[in-house]
C-alpha cells in the first residue's frame, strides 16, 4: 500500500485512479479476473461431478443436493454483509481474504473422506464466495480511472464469460481424468496466483465514510431460516410428514418472519426493506425468483440425467451443455441493446417462455437420446431464451430504484437469485416423487426427470405472465423509480420529491455490467458507482 510512481505497476494507497495502460491497471483487470473465476467456475463444475461423488462416497441423493445447497445457503446469506465488510474495512483486503478462504475450503472438499465433511467444507466455501465475489467488480468500479472503466469492465466481463462457457467442460475433463476432487484442488493452483498479484499490484479501497454497524444478526436469521426449509425440503422423500421435516420447516419460516421484523426495527439493516417500496422492483425481483428458480432445478438434474439416464462421461455431459452459455457469451450484450430499444417488458416475457419452451423439450433426454436430435435442440432455445431475459432483467432491476442503491438492489438480486435456485434444488426431488437412490437407476432417474421439467417450465410461464403484468415497457428509460424515504446504506442523501416522499434519481440510469458475464446462477453483482478513495 505504500504509493510508487505512476505506471510502476505496485500497490498503492494514495487514492488516485488507476490508468488501464499501465501495468497497476492490468494487473487489478487479471486478479480480479482470476478470482472471480473461481467462485463462477465452481457455480458450474461441481454439478458435472455430482454422480461421481455420489458413487465415490457411497452417497444418496439428498447428499448431492447437500453438496450444492450447503455452499449455495451460505453464499446467498452473506453476500450482502460480505459486500459491507469490503466498503469498510478494505475491498482488496476483503477479496484477498475471501480468496484465500475459498482456496482452503476448496483443499478441505478435495481431501473429504466422508459425505458429512464435504457437505460442511462446502458451506465453509460459500463463506468465502461471500467474500470474494462483491469485491471482484467493486475493485474496478472504484479503482480504474472512469475514462478506463467501461473498457476494464468490458474485460472483466468478456473473460468471465469465456470461464463460464468452458466451466462445464473443464469440469467434464477433470472428474473423467484425475477425478472429481480435482473440481475442488483446481481452486488453489488459482489462489496461488491470484493472491500475491492483487497484494503486491492492487490499490486499496474503501467507503471514505463509513457509519453504522454491521447486520449480523439478519444475516444469520436470513442464512438459518433457509437452513432449516432447505432441511425440511430435501428430508421430506425419505421421512414424509413427520416431525423431523415438519418442525424444521415450521421454524424455518419462523426464522424467516422474524428476520423481517428484524430487519424492519434495525436503523442499519442489512435489507433495508424501503427498497421495495418501488414497486417495479418488488415486481422484477419476483421474476428473477422464477427465473432462477427454474435454472436452478435444471441444470442440477439435466447433467445427472445426461450422465445416469443418456449415458454420457462426465466430460460429455459438460461438453453437451455449452451451446447454453456460448449464446450467453456471444449475445448477451445485443441482448442488452434491444432491451434499451424496445423497453424489458417483451424481453421479459418472452424470454422465460423460451426457457420453458426449451426445458419441456429436454424431456426427450431419455435412454437411447440422441444429441442431435433430442438435447441440442431443447439446449439452443434454452440458450436464446436466457439471452433474450438475464441482461434485460439485471438492467431493470438497477434501473427501478435511485442511482445511490444500485449496489444495494444489485446485491439483493444476486442473494435472491441464488435464494430462488436453492430451494430449487432441495424442492424439485420432492415436487418430481424422486426417492434417495433415484439417480443409481435409469429407468427411475428417468421418470422423475420427465415431471420435473415441465414444473421447471411451469414455474417460468408463471414468470412471464408476472413480467407481462407487472414490467413497465418503458423502465429503462427511467432515470430512477420510487423508493423509500430513508437511503439505509445507500451512500449520499436521496431528494424527497413531492408529499409522497417518492424520489428519483439524477443522471443517467444505472446500467448493470453483464454484457457478457450474465451468470446462470445468479445476476452479476454490481456495486454501483464508486469514488476512488484510500
Amino acid at each position: 500500500m505504500g504509493g510508487s510512481t505512476p505506471g510502476a505497476g505496485h500497490a498503492r494507497g494514495n487514492g488516485e485512479p488507476v490508468r488501464l495502460s499501465v501495468p497497476a491497471g492490468r494487473w487489478l483487470v487479471f486478479t480480479t479476473v482470476l478470482g472471480s473465476a473461481m467462485a463462477l467456475l465452481d457455480s458450474t463444475v461441481v454439478n458435472v461431478a455430482l454422480p461421481h461423488i455420489g458413487l465415490d462416497l457411497g452417497a444418496d441423493l439428498p447428499v448431492l443436493q447437500w453438496t450444492v445447497n450447503a455452499y449455495m445457503l451460505t453464499l446467498a446469506g452473506l453476500i450482502l454483509l460480505g459486500g459491507a465488510l469490503g466498503d469498510r474495512f478494505g475491498r482488496r483486503r476483503v477479496f484477498v481474504i475471501g480468496v484465500v478462504w475459498f482456496a482452503l475450503a476448496s483443499l478441505a472438499c478435495g481431501l473429504a473422506p466422508n459425505a458429512g465433511v464435504l457437505i460442511a467444507a462446502r458451506a465453509f466455501q460459500g463463506i468465502g464466495g461471500a467474500l470474494l465475489t462483491p469485491g471482484s467488480l467493486a475493485l474496478i468500479q472504484s479503482v480504474i480511472h472512469p475514462d478506463d472503466r467501461a473498457r476494464a469492465i468490458g474485460l472483466w466481463s468478456g473473460f468471465g464469460g469465456i470461464g463460464a462457457a468452458i466451466g462445464p467442460f473443464l469440469g467434464g475433463w477433470l472428474v473423467d481424468g484425475p477425478g472429481w476432487r480435482w473440481v475442488f484442488f483446481i481452486n488453489v493452483p488459482l489462489a496461488a496466483v491470484c493472491v500475491p498479484v492483487a497484494l503486491r499490484h492492487v490499490p486499496e479501497s474503501r467507503d471514505p465514510q463509513p457509519r453504522g454497524r454491521f447486520d449480523v444478526l439478519g444475516a444469520v436469521l436470513g442464512a438459518a431460516a433457509l437452513a432449516l426449509v432447505t432441511y425440511a425440503l430435501i428430508a421430506a422423500p425419505q421421512k414424509g410428514a413427520s416431525p423431523a421435516v415438519v418442525v424444521p420447516g415450521v421454524a424455518g419460516l419462523a426464522l424467516g418472519a422474524v428476520f423481517i421484523v428484524v430487519e424492519r426495527r434495525l436503523r442499519e439493516p442489512m435489507l433495508p426493506l424501503s427498497i421495495f417500496a418501488s414497486r417495479q422492483f418488488s415486481a422484477v425481483n419476483v421474476v428473477t425468483l422464477c427465473v432462477y428458480a427454474a435454472f436452478g432445478g435444471f441444470f442440477f438434474l439435466s447433467v445427472l440425467d445426461l450422465q445416469v439416464v443418456v449415458g454420457y462421461s462426465a466430460l460429455a455431459a459438460g461438453t453437451a451443455l455449452l451451446p447454453t452459455t456460448t449464446l450467453m457469451l456471444l449475445l448477451s450484450a445485443r441482448s442488452g441493446e434491444l432491451g434499451k430499444r424496445i423497453g424489458p417488458r417483451i424481453p421479459l416475457t418472452v424470454g422465460p417462455l423460451l426457457c420453458a419452451a426449451g426445458m419441456w423439450l429436454m424431456t426427450r433426454a431419455g435412454v437411447g437420446a440422441v444429441y442431435w436430435r433430442d438435447i441440442l435442440p431443447a439446449l439452443l432455445v434454452l440458450g436464446l431464451g436466457m439471452v433474450v431475459v438475464v441482461a434485460p432483467l439485471t438492467a431493470t432491476v438497477l434501473a427501478s430504484v435511485d442511482v445511490a442503491r444500485a449496489g444495494l438492489a444489485s446485491g439483493v438480486n444476486n442473494a435472491a437469485a441464488r435464494a430462488a435456485g436453492l430451494v430449487a434444488v432441495a424442492a424439485l426431488p420432492l415436487l418430481a416423487g424422486m426417492g434417495p437412490e433415484a439417480y443409481r437407476s435409469a429407468d427411475a432417474f428417468s421418470s422423475t426427470f420427465r415431471r420435473a421439467m415441465p414444473i421447471c417450465a411451469g414455474v417460468l410461464v408463471l414468470g412471464a405472465i408476472l413480467a407481462w403484468r407487472t414490467v413497465r415497457s418503458d423502465a429503462l428509460e427511467q432515470a430512477g423509480a420510487e423508493v423509500g424515504a430513508e437511503p439505509e446504506r445507500a451512500g449520499a442523501a436521496v431528494p424527497a420529491e413531492g408529499a409522497e416522499g417518492v424520489a428519483r434519481a439524477a443522471g443517467p440510469p444505472c446500467r448493470p455490467e453483464c454484457a457478457y458475464h450474465c451468470g446462470v446462477s445468479a445476476p452479476p453483482l454490481d456495486p454501483g458507482e464508486r469514488r476512488p478513495s484510500a
